[in-house]
């Protein structure tokens, strides 16, 4: 499912192919060396205080060299006859660097020496990349810039502009080239499905050591083999004991075609931006959710289950149905990738009714959200509450480092101890609230953003395992 999944996800955008076209009022200019000419022409002055006919001199000069530019502008290809594409290597993923591909091909027997400006949007690269490169002789060249997106969902990559000269570097040419395109960058899929695997690997090794102890854990029936000892009496199967004439016992399984919800919170909160140790990308809370959502859901379908989808901020964003397919993982990482973060605070209420609307029968709910520290107890916190009674629910809390580290750290002076108390305070309430929904039957935690996926999924083995759900 899962490789089957990354493999239809694997497909990079398309190829852009356009001509370019004269670009500005006046698409055309002075090189460098026109304009030392011209500077160089102006020497001719200083012996003209004694001789004017120098001045005549002078004015030759600068027809000389003007007749030279345009001698070189004729030579240079029309914008018409070059032709820009940009090429991608691999679909843009949150955090994950990538290469950019721009060739360009001329059918003018001159070379030329171009320089490149891609309209590339800042999710994607810090500065608009600038290029140069050699165009031969009725041929092609192909230059290269990396990318890193620092943003999920739809982004536009603007035109190409492009100047160019030949080899005497007098005149140029200004085009540009309409490869505009919309593109999605994802979340990081290579490494959620690399993340799954080992964990479901891990998991499945621990599991088979504790399944030779305990038999029978799960209720769905996997096969029948001989009977052995230690083996539970109540599993074993009179009827296929009577045919074989010794005894034989059931084996099963976790049960699969279970139900997986995964509920984001998009609102104010999840905007903050927390940075890994080690790492120089700052991701906000809710990139850190959307990429453990993922995870989970590509495990939940691994195993045979239904995942779904509620993402909501002041009103549902994305949602996805539950079911368990390769389209499903598709539908996933494309849903996922526009998830955004709103600056309102979200509604709770009118995501859990419209959930509980959607799922009567008992499911996983893993919630990811984050409350706020007020007088009061967080709408979250109750709604969660009110789900317990039909459903089991995670709810995943998102901790500030900051807030960690500052409640963690020794005050050397005054302020530091203010601000040591005020942290002491704030993470001491959290975790009463949180002790409160579990003393509810409510699985709550609160996890470092980058330690969400891991956590995640080995709590949804671990209820697997257990047969909780």
């Amino acid at each position: 499912m899962i490789a089957t999944a990354s493999a239809e996800l694997s497909r990079v955008p398309v190829a852009v192919e356009a001509r370019a076209q004269p670009f500005g009022r006046l698409p055309f200019g002075f090189a460098r060396r026109f304009v030392v000419g011209l500077v160089i022409g102006l020497a001719w002055l200083v012996p003209a205080w004694w001789a004017p006919r120098f001045v005549a001199a002078m004015f030759l000069w600068d027809a000389l060299l003007l007749a030279a530019w345009l001698w070189d502008f004729s030579r240079l290809p029309f914008p018409r006859q070059i032709t820009v594409q940009r090429v991608w290597h691999t679909r843009p993923a949150l955090g994950v660097p990538s290469r950019i591909d721009l060739q360009i091909a001329s059918d003018r027997l001159l070379i030329v020496r171009v320089r490149l400006l891609d309209e590339t949007p800042a999710s994607l690269v810090a500065e608009p990349p600038a290029l140069v490169a050699t165009l031969p002789a009725r041929g092609s060249t192909v230059v290269s810039y990396s990318m890193l997106p620092r943003q999920r969902g739809e982004t536009h990559v603007g035109r190409v502009f492009l100047r160019y000269q030949s080899a005497l570097q007098l005149a140029e040419r200004r085009a540009q080239a309409d490869v505009s395109q919309t593109v999605r960058v994802l979340p990081n899929i290579e490494q959620a499905r690399k993340q799954t695997l080992s964990l479901i690997r891990s998991r499945q090794a621990e599991m088979e050591k504790r399944h030779q102890r305990h038999r029978g854990m799960g209720r769905e029936l996997d096969s029948l083999r001989e009977y052995q000892q230690g083996d539970d009496l109540r599993d074993v199967c009179w009827t296929a004991t009577a045919r074989r004439h010794h005894l034989i016992t059931r084996v099963f399984r976790m049960e699969r075609s279970q139900t997986v919800w995964l509920v984001l919170d998009a609102g104010r909160l999840m905007r903050a931006q927390v940075q890994e140790p080690g790492s120089l990308l700052r991701l906000s809370k809710l990139d850190h959710a959307v990429n453990a959502a993922l995870s989970l859901a590509q495990v939940a379908m691994q195993c045979g289950d239904r995942a779904g989808l509620l993402a909501y901020g002041s009103r549902p964003q994305r949602s996805l149905m539950p079911a368990c397919n390769s389209e499903q993982a598709r539908r996933f990482v494309d849903e996922l990738a526009q998830v955004h973060a709103e600056s309102s605070e979200p509604d709770h209420g009118r995501a859990v009714r419209t959930l509980l609307g959607w799922q009567k029968r008992r499911s996983l709910i893993v919630w990811i959200t984050d409350f706020a520290e007020t007088a009061t107890v967080p709408e979250v916190i109750e709604y969660a509450m009110q789900m317990t009674p039909r459903h089991l629910v995670i709810f995943a809390a998102i901790r500030q480092p900051e807030l960690g580290a500052l409640a963690d750290a020794t005050p050397a002076s005054p302020d530091e101890m203010y601000r040591h108390a005020a942290a002491l305070e704030i993470s001491q309430r959290r975790e009463s609230l949180l002790r409160r929904l579990r003393q509810r039957g409510v699985q709550a935690f609160e996890w470092m953003p980058w330690t969400l996926s891991s956590i995640l999924v080995n709590r949804y083995l671990e209820i697997k395992e257990r047969n909780s759900l």
